[in-house]
């Protein structure tokens, strides 16, 4: 073994080894119980980012554990094509180039995203291997692949059929620079500041005006109403009655409607349904016109008239022109408010009314609903499950249909009457009337829409595959909470619908890894970490331990101290394994104990191996890797290593055993946290028939003996602390001295330390003996406090003997 461990070369060794010899590879096998996770894919938008790596790490530790364990393991990679995140990146790509969508066309632009995709689908496959992410890479799917194109076709199909999915014009979210429309999950909402404008409407009859205020004056030109609150005095006597739209003077009548804010602006409000959400419901409640003054792109369009072309500044001030020179300009002041852009592109959204297709999730999310409730899927921690709940209770019907130049185009024909057609295939003639005149769709499907089929679309759906049999349902996805509702729970209603079962049984919510200097890590605004760079200064498996340190259910911001902490596990690893295999001699392992050390190393691989197996189940990987940790750093190699270290140099043969025994237990325990630096060391272990990766998971054993060396670790705490020496003889003196080294002996000061005890068992009994403490303070916490009172009182009659 070299002197130094140096995780460049090694790392991508075995990564290339271990897929080479088919050790990632899951086939069916009909005598093995199955575990399969299909891994959500991530976005083709560019390189990955820590949070990407976190999130792989704890799917892998999960999967390589299962794996030697005895199930036949599948971990399914892929990648999803994003449409609207993939245009936008693209585009922002053609823009360094001087060049638009526009000018390339649409056939050039779409080459152009192929060519991207390509690229950055083989960096994203190669990011997951050097991460060590042991995926069956022989499966690997894109959510544009032509049999997921199929699948799509013929979910939205069976959905039409079922009368789920129809057309209708809605108010929607439209992005004019993507000139798509956006779901509410795609939004930023931002503050600005702006001027409200305060305008007086004259009533019809000449007697009177009615003022009201805006933030956006070119919108004037859609009003088709004003409303008032049905129980506001100032108003009461105008409901019914008629006022004049400034600018294009049309009349209009005056409603009332609960929905008006009295507190906002005069109270009164101008109702535009062509342009704001809340005027939206109320034109449609009041069966009011719906006027449309802004075009797709942004600017005014004909029905704006004379300001057709401008854009809404342009047009704002020339309304503003207007009631100047018509004395219906009452004043402006300055208002603060909260905006909606896309948050790709972080233009400005517009409300628009817009002919849609829509799935209604009425009958779709009840079986989803159902699972959720009777926790046949489980989302982890709890909080995340009720949040699950609550978002698919309120899951509105899903707008599926956009306007980018790309995607999964809808399997929708139209003919010159009107008529729709729905079919996966192209049809010969109109379903309807007849016609062959048939025009597709242009419209593509939502980007998600394709993500609710990954766990059963990756396996062959809709033909009927053995890989489907085995492998469906799985049983775990791991995940940021912001894809709960675009991916998680859409895959669980989409799996009973299509498959009669849900798609997984457990959902594991991970932190999300904010950058260094805060805020989150992302691909789109340039914010994210490339994990290559810290693999590259760290190792992959140190990279691994430490992002695993900082999961937990509460977001952190990424920090390298955690991550050098598996460097350093790393290296004292390497130098405890090659001070027993070099002082081995080749020795065949095997467990033959016979000091005090030796069956209390045995009993804490013991224990801890049931402990680590309970936080894995429990999804604890924070405390998971830190009791590997103390295990490695302190249990085996401070202590054990320490105490033996004697006899393996004079050449007991049962020490050398036990030692390469427990050697080998500890590496199986480690390798699923960090698999590249445990495999190396194995392949020097005597007696290699297998590798690492594939190697049993070992039975724990007994572990009554866990606590054989607690006086002696005392002892030396209250050495290292006071320089007392608590009398031992035998075998526990020889572990101390051994360990601690102690040198000269009776320098401390014992009475000094016998009163620091008696304190600190004051101190905690006090604690304890105070119900409200005991009865409010959380459960761990107390017992830690009772563990500390329980030593206390050792380390004192261990001194006072």
């Amino acid at each position: 073994m070299e002197s130094l461990y140096r995780p460049e070369g090694v790392e991508e060794r075995w990564q290339h080894t271990w897929e080479e010899e088919g050790h990632y590879n899951a086939d069916p096998d009909p005598a093995r119980e199955s575990f399969a996770i299909a891994h959500p894919p991530p976005n083709v938008t560019g390189d990955l980012h820590l949070g990407h790596a976190l999130q792989l790490s704890l799917a892998d530790t999960i999967v390589r554990t299962r794996r030697m364990q005895g199930f036949n393991t599948l971990f399914q990679p892929g990648f999803d094509h994003a449409g609207i995140s993939t245009q936008n990146a693209v585009e922002k790509h053609l823009a360094e180039e001087g060049k638009t969508r526009q000018d390339l066309g649409r056939e050039a632009f779409e080459q152009r995203v192929w060519e991207w995709l390509r690229e950055y689908g083989g960096k994203i496959m190669f990011q997951f291997r050097r991460v060590g992410a042991s995926l069956d890479y022989r499966r690997e799917r894109f959510t544009m692949d032509d049999a997921y194109v199929r699948a799509v076709m013929r979910f939205f199909v069976h959905l039409y059929r079922k009368g789920w999915i129809y057309r209708a014009n809605r108010i929607i979210n439209w992005c004019p620079f993507h000139l798509t429309s956006l779901s509410d999950l795609e939004l930023a909402h931002v503050d600005v500041d702006d001027a409200l404008t305060y305008v007086r409407y004259p009533l019809a009859e000449g007697d009177g005006h009615v003022t009201i205020a805006t933030v956006r004056p070119a919108t004037i030109l859609a009003d088709v109403a004003v409303a008032v609150h049905p129980d506001d005095d100032r108003y009461r006597e105008l409901i019914g009655r008629e006022v004049i739209v400034p600018v294009v003077e049309r009349r209009v009548p005056v409603i009332a409607d609960e929905r008006v804010e009295r507190e906002f602006g005069t109270g009164a409000l101008k109702v535009t349904p062509g342009h704001d959400p809340t005027d939206y419901e109320i034109g449609v409640d009041h069966g009011l016109p719906e006027i449309t003054v802004i075009g797709p792109d942004g600017r005014m369009n004909e029905e704006a008239g004379e300001l057709a072309g401008l854009t809404q500044e342009e047009a704002d001030q020339r309304v503003l022109v207007w009631l100047k020179e018509h004395d219906q300009l009452e004043k402006r002041e300055s208002y603060r408010h909260s905006i909606s852009l896309c948050d790709r592109c972080k233009t400005r959204i517009e409300p628009r009314i817009s002919l849609q297709w829509w799935c209604s999730m009425a009958e779709l999310r009840k079986p989803a609903l159902e699972a959720l409730r009777s926790r046949r899927v489980r989302y982890h921690p709890e909080s995340q499950h009720r949040f699950a709940v609550q978002s698919l209770e309120d899951a509105p019907d899903w707008n599926i249909s956009r306007q980018i130049w790309w995607g999964h185009q809808l399997p929708v024909w139209e003919c010159p009457d009107g008529h729709v057609t729905v079919e996966e295939t192209d049809p010969e003639a109109c379903s309807e009337c007849g016609s062959g005149e048939l025009t597709r769709s242009t419209d593509v499907l939502d980007t998600w829409f394709s993500s609710c089929l990954w766990p059963f679309a990756t396996l062959g759906w809709p033909d009927d595959t053995e890989d489907l049999r085995t492998f469906y349902p799985g049983d775990l996805n791991t995940t940021a909470r912001d894809i709960i509702r675009l991916w998680e729970n859409r895959m669980i209603f989409a799996g009973l619908e299509m498959m009669g079962d849900v798609p997984f049984t457990d959902v594991v919510i991970h932190s999300t890894v904010h950058a260094p200097a805060g805020g989150r890590m992302s691909k789109s605004l340039g914010t994210g970490m490339n994990p290559l760079a810290v693999i590259e200064a760290y190792g992959a498996d140190a990279m691994r331990y430490g992002l695993m340190k900082m999961a937990s259910s509460q977001d952190v911001r990424f920090s390298e101290g955690a991550i050098d902490e598996g460097r350093k596990l790393a290296n004292k690893l390497w130098n405890v394994a090659r001070l027993i295999i070099l002082a081995g001699e080749g020795t065949t392992p095997a467990e033959r104990p016979r000091t005090l050390e030796e069956h209390w190393i045995l009993a804490r691989l013991s224990q801890t191996q049931r402990e680590l197996e309970r936080l894995l189940d429990e999804f604890d990987f924070s405390h998971f890797v830190d009791e590997l940790y103390h295990l490695t750093f302190d249990d085996f190699c401070d202590w054990y290593a320490e105490a033996v270290k004697g006899r393996l140099y004079e050449g007991d043969v049962d020490a050398r055993a036990t030692a390469t025994a427990a050697l080998e237990r500890l590496l199986k325990l480690l390798h699923p946290a960090m698999p590249h630096v445990t495999e190396e060391i194995w392949t020097n272990l005597p007696d290699r028939t297998t590798r690492l990766i594939v190697a049993p998971w070992p039975e724990a054993g007994d572990a009554s003996r866990a606590g054989a060396l607690t006086r002696v670790q005392e002892a030396a705490e209250m050495f290292r602390r006071s320089g007392v020496q608590v009398p031992l003889e035998g075998e526990e003196l020889r572990i101390f001295e051994a360990v601690v080294r102690p040198g000269a002996t009776g320098d401390g000061n014992a009475a000094a330390e016998i009163a620091r005890l008696e304190q600190e068992i004051a101190r905690a009994e006090g604690m304890l003996a105070n119900d409200r403490f005991v009865q409010n303070a959380p459960p761990e916490v107390v017992e830690a406090e009772r563990e500390k009172l329980a030593r206390y009182r050792r380390e004192l009659d261990a001194i006072s003997d």
